[in-house]
């Protein structure tokens, strides 16, 4: 859909808010007026003000134009979902089948297998919608939030509530949720979703000439990022009647792009389906030339093994497992925004992690401070200090509250803002220093910048402009040319103190304290009204060193044991944080990362590193501590880890983290501290920002991994007794009839065998999960030892089960090859009954082996997986009704067999699952496994 030009009409939200708002304020905004007088008209049309609205009017606002959503105006897609079903490999070989069944002369053969491919698409299509929805559901999880002025006060309140005339915060790594226009503040500004162009574009309150509303210089719209700085600005429009909303393509739906374990299983799908149509179609000829069956029977043999070797619910049940596990991973605080980052979880092998609210409980508290006339620590009162000491710590915190954009709560107010800031604004309290009074008289922002790890601010004073920086002590101090005294005496920062400096920063960040330096300058003569002008040379230079803060920000408690359990589970641990490496490496000790004498590699190393250099420091099995680096470190980082073979998880949480959460397999992104950006770019995103979650999402990955290899197992194990008896058949040149019709083939597969599987996917963890190494990233879902244990172990035990159980039959019953003979076919029919029960039987014990790749079932517990005791009792119910129900007998050939013929299934469960119990027995022998 072409967008409409500059000078185009838009709709008004509502006709109750200032119809034709918005062409007026696009004209106010790109005319030659002034800024001001057009803010003003556009409040007055808004019948807003700077203090936003009350809750009461916004409510009321919000009934009549609606959430600030996009509507979805794509066509339904179901249609095309449920035909894809209908035509996937394994139905198009039931459908082959069906044309057989067709061209013998058995319609009701014919029929039969295409209800069976219909109510199979139905519940595959069933199982995909669900997932679809589980995965779109996770949204509940993680709002959109916006800043909004709300009854004067500033407020988290979800995106989609904002109605024209809110005022709302803009700031670093913040998406902007609607049209709005910039009242305050300037922002830099990633324009990408609506122009196409990568570029950042400043925007400020002043507005510019007319042109293309896109371009105008105070307008910032729906779908776009703040890249820097921050900014208050007032709503003019929402939902459909934004610039995104007019873009039709943003309005038209994605397609699930399916996951590598999808499309591993597919291509076995298709191998399966090859198998099954060679097999089918070279024993025609056989059964007809070798055998000398009759064409009718020859061609019910090749539907039969048409129709035993497709799993039909393969598909759908590999889809609902990975659902659930998506759905489990968000109840645990880990939204993960794709299916197939389940898969990948498992196979993570090295986790590179931040610091601070990952590690931490990002509770930043202010603990000390030094200060050129001495130090100060929390408790201590300096309000009434007239001491030198007192003055100065008092200059300080007027500095550290100036240069902050957070807000302390209280009087009914909530904190919002950076930790940090909120720490600083608590001591600056407790020390007497005014910190509710606003950023009235901020007239620049330099917003902190994750390289020079520095912020400043400019704000008019009585004496000119006063400037305030806050940063790191490394990247502050040089900065410094003079040291405070007192509340106005200054000396020079001479190489003795600078000295001194160094040590005092080294030894305090040895201790665990986070370290920021404190400064300001101020400028006599104001440099005239292009103060936004102002670069950073300019400003943040011959500052006055205040002090050094120390802020203290403790370890989760259950940091220590995720940590443990990684260590465990083979996953190396790489910290990546900002802080000081002293910081960093105290911490990461703490929690039982690496030890006293774990590498620290500074920013300036790394950068100073070739990629050979770099290759060779990560090939090791150390743990590593990155400290003071830059968000391109870790593109670098992630990078090289990757190509030594490594599925690495990345932590972040600022805009500039966002290439390495793409580049990374797993992006982990903060749900409460990180930003929009970091969130959309992020694989999974942590509701609680705690490292532990990502350990507890790693070990849910493999549990999900796992229990799809075991209903594979499980689906597959069966394809053996359903083909064997064919085979035995044929093989006699039909001397020993037909052990299975076709009808009780698709009753085991999608009867019996459906629940049971569904169940496996729900298995819980098996013991040791995340004491193994990780797997991997070559290693296929399906792989040989697996289709050996599958076909050959326990498929092979129960084909001779269920074979000699059929023999057995026909024995006891005197059968004899007589068509006239009414008593032969009532022991023929009685024989397939065993045959079908036998290999329900030999279902129960394959779901009981299939609960575990390597543990005992005395390991895992008997009773662990309810759900699959009540599939189990479903089967047995389900084949009953086969068994003995009359209409059911005529559909599918059954005959109720002799009561001490049926005690011999009784052993059958026990047999198969005891020939895979010794197997996995061996299996932990070899492993030098203790026994269980």
């Amino acid at each position: 859909m072409q967008m409409d030009g500059p000078d185009s009409t838009r709709t008004a939200p509502s006709a109750g808010l200032a119809e034709g708002l918005i062409d007026e304020t696009a004209g106010i905004t790109r005319a030659h007026v002034d800024p001001e007088a057009a803010l003003h008209r556009l409040l007055r049309d808004l019948r807003s003000s700077r203090q936003g609205l009350s809750d009461r009017e916004a409510a009321r606002r919000l009934a009549v134009v609606g959430p600030n959503t996009l509507q979805r105006r794509g066509g339904r897609l179901w249609p095309r979902q449920l035909l894809d079903q209908l035509v996937h490999p394994l139905a198009v070989v039931l459908w082959g089948a069906a044309v057989l069944a067709w061209v013998s002369g058995t319609g009701a053969l014919a029929a039969a297998i295409v209800a069976v491919v219909a109510v199979n698409a139905l519940f595959a299509f069933a199982q995909e919608r669900h997932a679809e929805r589980a995965v779109e559901a996770l949204s509940g999880y993680l709002p959109a939030q916006a800043t909004a002025v709300r009854e004067g006060e500033r407020r988290h309140v979800e995106a989609r509530a904002l109605v024209p005339g809110d005022v709302i915060v803009v700031a670093e790594g913040d998406a902007v949720s609607a049209d709005v226009r910039i009242m305050s503040g300037s922002v830099e500004m990633d324009l990408s979703a609506l122009t196409g162009e990568s570029r950042q574009v400043l925007r400020s309150p002043v507005g510019g000439e007319h042109g293309p509303l896109l371009e105008a210089q105070d307008l910032l719209f729906s779908g776009t990022t703040c890249t820097g700085g921050e900014a208050t600005a007032v709503v003019f429009a929402t939902g459909m009647s934004t610039e995104l909303g007019r873009i039709a393509a943003l309005s038209q739906r994605v397609r699930h792009d399916p996951s590598p374990l999808e499309l591993q299983v597919k291509r076995v799908a298709r191998v399966i389906a090859v198998v099954a149509v060679v097999m089918g179609a070279a024993f025609i000829p056989l059964g007809t030339l070798l055998a000398g069956l009759p064409v009718p029977d020859t061609l019910n043999f090749a539907i039969g093994l048409l129709v035993a070797n497709v799993p039909e619910g393969l598909l759908p049940t590999i889809t609902l497992a990975l659902a659930v596990g998506v759905r489990a991973l968000a109840r645990g605080g880990a939204v993960v925004k794709r299916l197939s980052a389940v898969e990948t979880l498992g196979s993570t092998s090295v986790i590179c992690t931040d610091k601070t609210g990952t590690l931490t409980l990002n509770r930043m508290r202010v603990v000390r401070c030094w200060t050129g006339p001495g130090e100060w620590t929390d408790g201590a009162g300096t309000e009434g200090d007239r001491t030198d000491a007192g003055q100065v710590v008092r200059r300080l915190a007027r500095a550290a509250a100036t240069c902050s954009n957070a807000t302390l709560g209280g009087d009914g107010r909530e904190e919002a803002g950076d930790p940090t800031e909120i720490a600083l604004l608590r001591a600056a309290a407790r020390v007497g220093v005014p910190v509710g009074g606003g950023h009235d008289s901020r007239l620049l922002q330099l917003h902190f910048d994750p390289a020079l790890r520095r912020m400043s601010t400019v704000d008019r004073a009585p004496a000119g402009l006063y400037v305030a920086t806050k940063g790191a002590p490394e990247e502050v101090v040089p900065r410094c040319a003079r040291i405070a005294t007192g509340a106005s005496d200054e000396r020079e920062l001479d190489p003795a103190t600078r000295s001194q400096l160094t040590e005092l920063v080294s030894r305090w960040a040895g201790e665990g304290l986070r370290l920021l330096a404190v400064a300001d300058r101020t400028i006599s003569e104001a440099p005239g009204p292009a103060v936004e002008t102002l670069d950073r040379d300019a400003v943040e230079h011959d500052l006055t060193l205040l002090g050094i803060v120390a802020m203290e920000d403790p370890p989760r408690p259950e940091v220590a044991d995720a940590v443990a359990r990684c260590h465990s589970a083979g996953i190396r641990l790489v910290v990546v944080t900002g802080d000081h490496g002293m910081t960093a490496r105290s911490i990461a000790g703490r929690v039982g990362i690496g030890g006293p004498a774990m590498p620290v590699v500074s920013g300036r190393e790394l950068d100073a590193m070739t990629e050979r250099e770099l290759d060779d420091l990560l090939a090791g099995e150390n743990e590593i501590v990155f400290a003071r680096t830059s968000p391109e470190a870790k593109l670098r980082i992630t990078d090289a880890l990757q190509d030594l073979g490594h599925v690495v998880a990345m932590t972040g949480d600022g805009v500039n983290d966002a290439p390495a959460l793409r580049r990374s397999d797993i992006g982990v992104a903060m749900g409460r501290s990180g930003t929009d950006v970091a969130r959309e770019a992020a694989t999974m995103v942590l509701t609680d920002d705690n490292f532990a979650t990502i350990v507890a999402a790693v070990a849910a990955g493999r549990r999900v991994y796992d229990n799809v290899r075991k209903f594979i197992v499980y689906i597959f194990a069966h394809a053996t007794p359903e083909v064997i008896p064919f085979l035995l058949y044929a093989l006699s040149g039909g001397r020993i009839p037909l052990p299975l019709t076709v009808m009780q083939i698709l009753a085991i597969d999608l009867g019996t065998e459906t629940l049971p599987a569904l169940a496996l996917g729900r298995e819980p963890a098996e013991p040791g999960i995340m004491a193994r190494p990780p797997r991997r990233r070559a290693q296929n879902v399906i792989d040989g030892a697996m289709l050996a244990r599958a076909w050959a172990l326990l498929g092979g035990v129960s084909a001779v089960l269920v074979t000699g159980l059929f023999l057995a039959t026909l024995a006891v019953g005197g059968w004899t090859p007589s068509p006239d003979d009414a008593a032969a076919d009532h022991v023929w029919r009685e024989a397939t009954t065993m045959t079908f029960l036998g290999i329900v039987a030999c279902q129960i014990g394959t779901a009981m082996a299939a609960r575990s790749q390597r543990a005992s079932l005395r390991q895992i517990g008997l009773l662990s997986n309810p759900l699959l005791l009540w599939g189990i009792l479903f089967e047995i119910v389900f084949a009953a009704a086969l068994v003995w129900v009359e209409p059911l007998q005529l559909v599918f050939g059954t005959a109720p067999p002799p009561t001490v013929l049926l005690a011999a299934l009784l052993p059958l469960p026990l047999l198969v699952w005891g020939a895979d119990e010794a197997w996995r027995w061996r299996l932990r022998r070899s492993d030098g496994q203790p026994p269980a």
